[in-house]
């Protein structure tokens, strides 16, 4: 399994990004996909989770209205366009696969790529 995160960098408030992901080594359309960050000195942020056909999407609250994640399925490819950036959305932005969904509807992962860096600063 290897996913590998580009797009990242640096953008000024107000701005957009567009993050991809190209997934290898398994079947990307019999997953769900998600996306995570980390901010520096802060733990892991869910920040978005997209389902095999794509028709199904979730986001946490904080990118809700400014984030849409989407796939391609045909070309192994997973993206996140990010518009409206914020200085509070500087982060490592990285792609995992889930495992599964627990009871609580949290996603829970089983890889993850080494992640894009996003930085939102005047």
């Amino acid at each position: 399994v290897q996913l590998v995160e580009s797009g990242g960098g640096l953008v000024q408030p107000g701005g957009s990004l567009r993050l991809s992901c190209a997934a290898s080594g398994f079947e990307l359309n019999s997953w769900y996909m998600s996306w995570v960050r980390q901010a520096p000195g802060k733990g892991p942020e869910w920040i978005s989770t997209i389902d095999t056909s794509g028709r199904n999407t979730r986001y946490a609250d904080s990118v809700k209205g400014r984030f849409t994640i989407s796939r391609d399925n045909a070309k192994n490819m997973v993206f996140l366009q990010m518009n409206s950036l914020k200085p509070e959305d500087t982060a490592l932005y990285y792609c995992a696969r889930v495992e599964r969904v627990n009871p609580g509807g949290e996603s829970e992962f089983d890889a993850r790529g080494q992640g894009t860096q996003v930085t939102v600063s005047s």
